[in-house]
């Protein structure tokens, strides 16, 4: 199950790591504002504030990637702790942008879900 768990926090590291592109790299692009549904205007009036955001979103999946390796290397109190600090914060932003936007409800599930279950996956497997 512990394995499981990892695949599925790994997966919402991958999410987070699409993010951070479309929004550190992408943001004024036709694709990134695409995504994001933002005017040309409105990409290059936010690009400063996209950028740092998806940084953030990059540091989330690093935690949860250095969290999966020392795991599996038998660290497995340290390596779980990353993995649950860096996927509960991808699960809590999830839910933040679900309550505040309800309009981005599909976003924030595809942001939220595979970390979800990996925390949850990731607990039963520690557990049992």
């Amino acid at each position: 199950m512990v394995i499981i768990g990892l695949v599925f926090a790994l997966v919402g590291a991958l999410v987070h790591v699409y993010i951070f592109v479309l929004e550190s790299l992408l943001w004024t692009s036709p694709r990134g504002r695409a995504v994001f549904g933002t005017t040309e205007e409105g990409a290059r009036a936010t690009r400063e504030l996209a950028f740092n955001q998806g940084f953030y979103n990059l540091f989330l999946a690093v935690a949860v990637v250095v969290g999966t390796v020392l795991t599996g290397a038998g660290a497995t109190g340290a390596g779980a702790a990353l993995v649950y600090a860096g996927a509960g914060s991808m699960v809590l932003a999830g839910t933040v942008l679900a309550v505040s936007s309800p309009d981005k409800l599909r976003p924030a599930l595809i942001q939220l879900v595979p970390p979800l279950a990996g925390v949850v996956l990731l607990t039963l497997g520690l557990l049992g």
